[in-house]
């Protein structure tokens, strides 16, 4: 239900077959090893697991860099920020409902920002038939160089997921100071540790619950802030590039 059928085919037999050949399986997270453990029935002394890392261009933006940003995108003063292909797996219309029943309380538009994936018929739906619907915004694809600079702009950063194999933008609104929202499925709580609020993405009520928290609450948003730095931190490319080179070393030494 997450990918297109021609998609979700080739996964089945192309990644199973890579699996059953390859001396060696990397995976980005723990939780992904586990569902190749899980599905796959590879053994533990075949994986590793190898987390993403953050691009270190991904800090905290100045003033004049966050006003071309929102002068280039339309965005509001004060918002919410999802970024991602808009698409079913990334929980958007729960997030657009729950947006709905906190908007006046949170103070914050909504914006959406990414590329048309598939069954966006749905999201739009969900936009037009929320009673803030003028509030919710859809700026499109965010180029890579102005990134760091809608995340600083965001009051925080929401992202509900159904299912990551790792995860990567929590992390990237972390490391440019922005309070982070997601889901406690799969790698997620693993990637942000206790650095983000963690909300049951099938329960629109925990989500809207979770935004106006985020949104309000200074002590909250403080913590978020001062741990996520800590933990965006934790993951860099090089130490992904180290731990991928060691397990090419091991392979080749056998």
């Amino acid at each position: 239900e997450w990918y297109r059928y021609n998609r979700a085919r080739y996964y089945r037999t192309a990644v199973r077959r890579s699996v059953a050949t390859a001396r060696h399986v990397i995976a980005d997270s723990q939780a992904t090893a586990d569902d190749l453990r899980r599905y796959l029935r590879v053994a533990d002394e075949r994986i590793t697991v190898a987390p993403l890392g953050v691009e270190e261009r991904l800090r905290p933006a100045d003033e004049e860099a966050v006003a071309a940003a929102r002068a280039r995108y339309g965005l509001p003063e004060r918002f919410i920020l999802y970024v991602g292909t808009l698409e079913p797996r990334k929980n958007l219309v729960r997030l657009v409902e729950a947006y709905g029943r906190v908007a006046d309380r949170c103070g914050c538009d909504l914006v959406l920002a990414g590329r048309e994936g598939w069954k966006t018929g749905p999201i739009h739906g969900a936009i037009q038939a929320n009673p803030a619907a003028g509030r919710i915004h859809l700026p499109g694809f965010i180029e890579q160089e102005h990134l760091a600079a809608v995340l600083t702009a965001a009051h925080a950063f929401a992202w509900p997921s159904l299912y990551e194999g790792f995860g990567l933008p929590p992390l990237e609104a972390m490391a440019c100071g922005t309070p982070v929202l997601t889901s406690d499925v799969s790698s997620l709580p693993e990637v942000v540790g206790d650095a983000a609020l963690l909300a049951n993405p099938y329960d629109v009520e925990a989500i809207a619950h979770g935004l106006e928290t985020i949104a309000t609450d200074g002590a909250v948003r403080a913590g978020l802030k001062a741990r996520g730095h800590i933990q965006a931190q934790r993951f860099s490319w090089r130490r992904t590039a180290e731990i991928v080179a060691g397990v090419y070393r091991q392979v080749l030494e056998r």
